[in-house]
């Protein structure tokens, strides 16, 4: 009885928790929460416009799709403060965290979009990107969902309806799966791989980005995981 009521204390701390970060997310004006539904029945209205309307500058436009708490698009964002980043994830409560860093660290060249991977196509503009960061997402173990995999050929045409003719897509992921998976797309379009590691960190590789990491990402290398890493071109 004990165990069942804290149960239900600590659901209901985690439910008000969330509700007021989802309060609070509707006061950044770096977040933009995108409902499929509004834009079909309106074109999102930074689409073609997010250098000059939203960052106001040319600088390119990296995004990192499914970014979590956004930990990897803030460690790029100051890393490179001549690039703009964008984090993309379809949960609020994992927004947040990234939303109140940047805010609380005065950064200018991060924003933040609320909606689902599909949705892109519809929130930026032919040759706006320079680049996609896909870091560690479901890997969709089930060979029935392999179309959701965020580097099946269905996603990666869409992200050739934004992303430039010489932009390059990231991929960082402790899944075998995944990584095999992507491979074999790679080569079935006849894709160009720009450098390639199932085991990046130990790989002698000297990426610039290996200091940045998510949470998850250490304590998989502190469970001696391989971390796979592909960089190619659409």
């Amino acid at each position: 009885m004990l165990n069942t009521l804290i149960l239900l204390s600590l659901n209901t701390f985690m439910g008000k928790n969330k509700l007021k970060k989802f309060a609070e997310n509707e006061t950044f004006d770096l977040l933009f929460q995108v409902d499929y539904e509004a834009l079909k029945q309106e074109e999102f209205h930074l689409k073609g416009n997010w250098g000059t309307e939203f960052f106001k500058n040319d600088h390119p436009i990296i995004l990192e799709i499914g970014c979590g708490k956004g930990e990897y698009t803030l460690g790029l964002a100051q890393r490179y403060p001549d690039k703009n980043f964008i984090g993309i994830d379809r949960k609020g409560a994992r927004l947040w965290a990234g939303c109140k860093q940047a805010v609380e660290n005065g950064m200018t060249n991060v924003g933040f979009i609320r909606t689902k991977a599909e949705n892109l196509p519809l929130v930026f503009s032919e040759n706006e990107v320079s680049e996609i960061w896909i870091t560690f997402p479901d890997p969709q173990p089930r060979k029935s969902k392999s179309g959701k995999r965020l580097t099946s050929p269905e996603f990666l045409e869409r992200y050739r309806q934004f992303l430039k003719k010489d932009g390059v897509v990231h991929l960082k992921t402790d899944s075998r799966l995944l990584y095999g998976f992507t491979l074999e797309v790679i080569a079935g379009q006849g894709l160009q791989i720009v450098y390639q590691t199932d085991d990046l960190y130990r790989s002698g590789c000297q990426l610039d980005v290996m200091g940045i990491q998510t949470c998850y990402e250490s304590l998989w290398l502190s469970q001696g995981l391989n971390i796979h890493y592909l960089q190619f071109k659409l």
